[in-house]
């Protein structure tokens, strides 16, 4: 039955082991989907501290080596942002499934090449949005799902700490990717126009606070603050439902999620009048959430995918999605945070 089958499954190979590429390697290992997993870096330092942490794991010192080598059937890629686009296509077109740390690529047109090659070649390609995988995140969306909050009305969302500054991306790339994705997971619909203003307050040129708005053709109002130069963490995001709301505290392990009525809704002139007058505290509630590492669940999901020939959650298409979005951005910001348009087809 399917229980052997997953048994046979090939090897898989962690590309780059850097800050990301560990943490890949302790979830692949634990989940034993895959026969072998390979860790993959051109770094001998690298390659030897992999080695000394995994020692269930194998150890290859070429990317090249990794692609020809038909017991490996899919390929992890934790390397710099610019490098995604070129070694997922190398990968994809080598005949192997694509699992490629978010962002997919820094262009839309790089994102769209890699869809084409996937599909072509009938492999997995996978984005890891590691939120997206959140119980706590999979929970509200089950909340939205299940027709609970209402109609969605807007989203706030506020990711800032002090800063891991990066040198290739910008925070809206680095931070607001991760809002962008949670949002793409929450509602099917994608934004119509786009808005970002980014300031940099940093070493170097890129920006390290940005502020995005997302407007949809529902009515939906999304708003992103995220930063690298805060002094404080602070990881929240208010979900408005006319029905109810809910506010997702990434930061509070013990009650992470809290729903709140957003009240009544008024009916006629008469009850919004009486309304008015009757400040009304809803009651709030805190549903209990599996302690699950989202990462966990990911691995699971890319490994049943390959075994099943079924799409992943964030599959390549999620994954471009959010490119095209910040790609937006990164316009708008430009352009002194000009409205950008988005058609979706």
């Amino acid at each position: 039955g399917p229980r052997h089958e997953i048994l046979n499954m090939k090897g898989i190979a962690i590309v780059g082991y850097g800050y990301w590429g560990p943490k890949l390697a302790r979830n692949f290992i634990q989940d034993g989907s895959f026969g072998r997993v390979v860790i993959c870096d051109e770094d001998p330092a690298r390659l030897r501290r992999a080695k000394r942490e995994n020692p269930g794991a194998d150890s290859a010192a070429s990317f090249a080596g990794v692609l020809a080598n038909p017991d490996i059937e899919a390929v992890a890629l934790a390397t710099p942002v610019a490098t995604h686009h070129p070694l997922a296509l190398a990968a994809l077109k080598a005949g192997k499934h694509v699992l490629v740390e978010k962002p997919l690529a820094t262009r839309s047109s790089d994102a769209g090449q890699l869809l084409r090659a996937a599909k072509a070649g009938r492999r997995v390609l996978m984005v890891d949005h590691t939120f997206v995988y959140h119980p706590a995140v999979q929970r509200i969306r089950a909340l939205i799902k299940s027709g609970e909050l209402g109609r969605l009305n807007y989203i706030d969302s506020t990711r800032i700490n002090l800063g891991l500054f990066q040198h290739d991306v910008n925070v809206l790339w680095d931070l607001a990717v991760h809002d962008i994705s949670i949002v793409n997971l929450f509602t099917a619909e994608r934004p119509q126009v786009v808005q970002a203003i980014g300031s940099s307050h940093s070493p170097g040129p890129l920006a390290s606070i940005g502020i995005l708005t997302l407007r949809y053709a529902s009515g939906l109002f999304v708003h992103i603050n995220c930063s690298w130069v805060s002094p404080v963490k602070i990881r929240h995001m208010l979900i408005g439902g006319d029905r109810k709301m809910v506010v997702y505290d990434d930061l509070n392990a013990n009650e992470p999620v809290k729903i709140y009525d957003s009240g009544v809704v008024a009916r006629t002139d008469e009850e919004r009048n009486r309304l008015m007058f009757e400040y009304r505290a809803g009651d709030v509630y805190s549903p209990k959430i599996a302690p699950k590492e989202a990462l966990s669940n990911l691995v699971a999901d890319f490994a049943a995918s390959i075994r099943d020939g079924r799409a992943p959650v964030s599959d390549g298409r999620f994954g471009a999605d959010a490119v095209r979005i910040l790609e937006a951005a990164e316009r708008s910001v430009g352009k002194g945070g000009a409205e950008i348009k988005l058609k979706w087809n």
